[in-house]
């Protein structure tokens, strides 16, 4: 169960998920340097309308992808308040997939796997750079790409995963229906 797990805040500081129990939570990888990083907006402006009604955000910065997210932690959480005036938690810099994936990440791609890029103009190139990398990329559960969401309920399932292509219009329905 999600609750089961800790992951570490930017400050080094311990967050226990069973701290979280009765809310809905949505756990994020981010980058700062990907096609994808105009969505913290979006994700801030959740957090803003829907943290007093029980919404958390798990910000996980991650270097896996492309190398987008270089900083350190501090110069990460600098540049998301700077440019998108992120209020939610960060945590600190993660790996999502591999050897040295966080357990909390291996929990939640065996809940929720791969089902496919949405329709969106980055689509036919992540599918193509996947492909020839490995033919079976789209059956394996791993995280693809910056920004991938998981949505976890207020009894603590994992009951949705959006891939970065997602319509953010499509992740705040998701939300809303569980607040």
């Amino acid at each position: 169960m999600i609750y089961d797990y800790t992951i570490i805040k930017g400050d080094g500081s311990e967050l226990n998920l069973a701290d979280y129990k009765g809310k809905v939570i949505m756990v994020v990888n981010t980058a700062t340097g990907c096609g994808f990083t105009p969505q913290y907006a979006p994700i801030e402006q959740l957090y803003r309308d829907y943290h007093d009604q029980g919404l958390e955000i798990l910000d996980v910065p991650c270097n896996q992808f492309g190398n987008q997210a270089p900083g350190t932690d501090d110069e990460i959480h600098e540049f998301c308040t700077l440019h998108f005036n992120t209020t939610f938690p960060q945590m600190k810099k993660a790996d999502v997939n591999g050897e040295n994936e966080l357990p909390i990440y291996t929990y939640l791609k065996s809940q929720k796997g791969f089902e496919g890029f949405s329709e969106h103009p980055y689509k036919a190139l992540l599918e193509k750079m996947f492909a020839e990398a490995d033919p079976e990329w789209d059956q394996k559960p791993d995280i693809k790409w910056n920004f991938t969401k998981f949505i976890i309920d207020r009894d603590g399932n994992v009951v949705a995963r959006f891939e970065p292509t997602a319509d953010m219009t499509e992740v705040e329905a998701c939300i809303k229906s569980l607040l």
